[in-house]
């Protein structure tokens, strides 16, 4: 259910009127070319634009930003709504997806976003930001191998998650001190602004070396670091 006009402002603020495009975008052309489920319709604000916006209050401002196998947009094309200081990048390997973002980044006039058609294995050291997120590409494990990457050393990666963070955390431990991640913490991002609170997987990047070799190598073995969704 759409909040009140209340409710959005007090999220979105002078984004408020973009929001609203942009859910009718998904909700419309989004659904056609199956980027969004029509079961997604009723609850795209719920579970999907109020969830990606609570993660602006982690991000430092200004930045670049990259947003990892983009999907629809989301979280990316929220953030750049509401951080007009952040640059964004959409990274989306799809050419479909990749059409879709365009149409709405120039829909609703976002002067701070770029577009990448390519997978993060391979544009790992030729693309990166200060913050990477990421929202249902992958296992932790397996996404943060991607993210090590595209995130400068020093730089955040968030990723939302679901109830089972924690779980994530506990089992990608091994793969996240090889990577030289440090500060790993789950936090809940919107408490008290948006409910639920989104579930954030946080984690900061140590070292930087060989990642690209690692990222190949992963590819090569045949485990695939993204999730493929409806591939076209």
């Amino acid at each position: 259910m759409p909040p009140t006009p209340a409710q959005a402002r007090a999220i979105f603020g002078s984004a408020t009127a973009g929001a609203e495009h942009y859910a009718r975008l998904l909700a419309g052309p989004g659904v056609v070319r199956g980027l969004i489920g029509p079961r997604e319709v009723p609850r795209l604000w719920e579970r999907h634009l109020l969830n990606s916006a609570a993660i602006a209050e982690l991000i430092p401002r200004p930045c670049s930003l990259i947003d990892l196998g983009s999907g629809a947009g989301l979280p990316g094309i929220v953030l750049a709504l509401l951080l007009p200081d952040v640059q964004v990048t959409l990274l989306e390997p799809m050419q479909r997806r990749v059409t879709f973002l365009a149409e709405c980044v120039h829909a609703l006039g976002l002067e701070n976003v770029e577009i990448v058609r390519g997978r993060a294995e391979e544009l790992a050291g030729r693309i990166s930001a200060d913050v990477v997120t990421a929202r249902a590409v992958a296992p932790l494990d397996r996404l943060a191998v991607l993210a090590s990457g595209l995130v400068r050393p020093g730089g955040v990666v968030l990723a939302i998650k679901g109830g089972s963070a924690w779980q994530e955390v506990a089992a990608a431990s091994p793969a996240l001190q090889r990577l030289g991640m440090r500060d790993v913490t789950v936090v809940r991002a919107g408490s008290g602004k948006v409910d639920p609170a989104a579930t954030v997987v946080r984690l900061i990047a140590g070292r930087q070396d060989n990642w690209g070799a690692r990222a190949r190598q992963g590819k090569e073995r045949g485990g695939g670091f993204s999730r493929r969704r409806g591939m076209a």
